[in-house]
Order: structure tokens, then C-alpha cells, then sequence
């Protein structure tokens, strides 16, 4: 299945604000909320989209330390039970299969450099898990996925 550029444009929108009404979405594309509302459940069915979400100023709420953490394996047939494994630490928000150094490479939230020590330690006593190397985050700079749709939505034209 394809989308089209109705299509494209109606992720823009939702992209930038996921919770903009089909009302307004529809108005500004001059199409009516029914199509948006069917153009919207297509993509979900489809795959496309896989949720709504909201952006959360996690530093606000007292884990604004960030940290990488690159995870060298004892084998890569680990890898899934290591990866199941890192989804029952909360701190761990994100967590990728990786090639190169690293067999596994995640993101942590920690209150302070404290708390980033005891997660990191947690995650040493994984087993498989052989070492691992952090790098601290000074600051998230961009966390933005509108310039990839951009360039999605305009490679269709």
C-alpha cells in the first residue's frame, strides 16, 4: 500500500502536534475531518503510525542527566535476552541492537551523576553483559524527526 501526498501532509501536521484536532488539520487542507479521520486509520493499519504521543520535559520532573551507554556482549545470540532484560530498568529509555563496538547501545535518564552510576552498575549485572562504556549528554540539541518527514514528503513530489 502507498500513501500519497494527502497523506504526507496530514503526518506533517501530526508530527509537529499530535494532538491537532482533524477539525483543524482538515480546514488548513481543505478536505473534510472524515477524510483525515480515514486517512489517519489507513496509516495506522498500514504501519505508518504507531501512536500518538506527548513530548515530556523530563528535566522538569528531575531526570534532566542523560546518558549513552555502549554495552559489549558476550555473544550476540544474547542479545535478546539482554535486551529484555534492559526493558525492566525504568531509567533505560532507549535501546538499540548495534554493529560495531558495541553489540547494544542505550540512552539513560538519571536524576545526577549518582543515580546514572547505580543504573550503569545495574546494567553491568546483566548477564551476557561483559562491559560497558558511557558517554554523558551536555545538553540534547535536536530531537526532532519534522526535517526527515520534510525530506520524505518532498522526495514524493
Amino acid at each position: 500500500m502507498k500513501i500519497d501526498k494527502l497523506d504526507k501532509q496530514i503526518l506533517e501536521y501530526l508530527v509537529k502536534d499530535a494532538r491537532k484536532p482533524f477539525t483543524e488539520i482538515a480546514k488548513d487542507l481543505l478536505v473534510s475531518p472524515g477524510t483525515i479521520h480515514v486517512r489517519v486509520k489507513k496509516m495506522e493499519q498500514m504501519g505508518i503510525i504507531k501512536s500518538t504521543s506527548i513530548s515530556v520535559d523530563y528535566e522538569k520532573l528531575g531526570f534532566g542527566f542523560i546518558a549513552y551507554i555502549g554495552l559489549y556482549t558476550s555473544r550476540s545470540s544474547t542479545s535478546p535476552q539482554i535486551i529484555d532484560s534492559l526493558g525492566s530498568v525504568p531509567e533505560v529509555t532507549v535501546a538499540h541492537l548495534a554493529t560495531g563496538k558495541y553489540g547494544i547501545f542505550c540512552k539513560i535518564r538519571c536524576r545526577d551523576a549518582s543515580h546514572a552510576k547505580d543504573v550503569i552498575f545495574r546494567i553491568n549485572d546483566i548477564e551476557g553483559v561483559e562491559n560497558t562504556e558511557s558517554m554523558i549528554s551536555l545538553e540534547e540539541s535536536i530531537n526532532s524527526n519534522t526535517g526527515l518527514l520534510k525530506l520524505i514528503i518532498e522526495d514524493g513530489k
